[in-house]
């Protein structure tokens, strides 16, 4: 399932941090095309070294990278799917505040459960998973314009719980495969507990975000 939109309420305006966030991303992943595996290597989170209180900006960096072209389009369509109407919810400064936190929160998660792990971690998808958390408690009753594959690709509307609760269902079932022998292989060294811990920290701070009276 893609989500293409909020298709209950439109746009206040051009929602410029969520542009920006996609620009900011688009430019370092061509970074990462031009100058390859060290460039990576050097920004992206590695639990073990930051445990050791080495390369802690990583944990800002690594939010803006991406491991390949469907990495960083799925997170983007995700971002621009959730981002606007949030953004519009808590106001340009609030948002980015939130976001970026989410994204830090996202890797703590990661990070405090497999701390000795040596894997490069990179991607924004625990901040988006803040994002939507929190439209998930500030939108509940929203229908989502998605896309989905079975059978025939069509477009269908979902009520955000429905969507953004299945879509979480499947991040904790996911750490279960994970904790099987086959390890990452299992998961193609997905980072799901980044996932959960930025969707949780989204659904229970992006009260505290909101503009006042909104």
């Amino acid at each position: 399932m893609f989500p293409l939109g909020d298709a209950s309420r439109r746009m206040s305006g051009i929602p410029l941090v969520t542009v920006a966030i996609i620009a900011v991303n688009a430019a370092v992943f061509y970074l990462e095309l031009t100058r390859g595996e060290p460039f990576i290597n050097r920004w992206s989170v590695v639990p073990a070294t930051v445990v050791h209180r080495e390369h802690l900006e990583t944990i800002l960096t690594a939010m803006f990278m991406h491991g390949g072209w469907m990495h960083i389009i799925g997170n983007m369509v995700f971002l621009w799917a959730f981002g606007p109407q949030l953004e519009g919810a808590m106001g340009p400064v609030k948002f980015l505040i939130f976001y970026l936190l989410g994204g830090i929160a996202a890797f703590a998660a990661q990070i405090f459960f497999d701390p000795h792990s040596t894997i490069p971690n990179l991607g924004a998808s625990g901040a988006i998973a803040a994002v939507m958390g929190g439209f998930l408690v500030t939108f509940p009753r929203d229908q989502i314009r998605t896309l989905i594959f079975a059978g025939v690709p069509r477009i269908v509307y979902l009520p955000a719980i429905m969507l953004i609760g299945i879509w979480f269902l499947t991040q904790v079932a996911s750490v279960s495969l994970e904790q099987q022998p086959a390890g990452e292989a299992a998961t193609g060294g997905v980072a799901y507990l980044a996932h959960i811990g930025g969707a949780v920290f989204g659904a229970v701070t992006a009260k505290l975000f909101e503009r006042r009276g909104g």
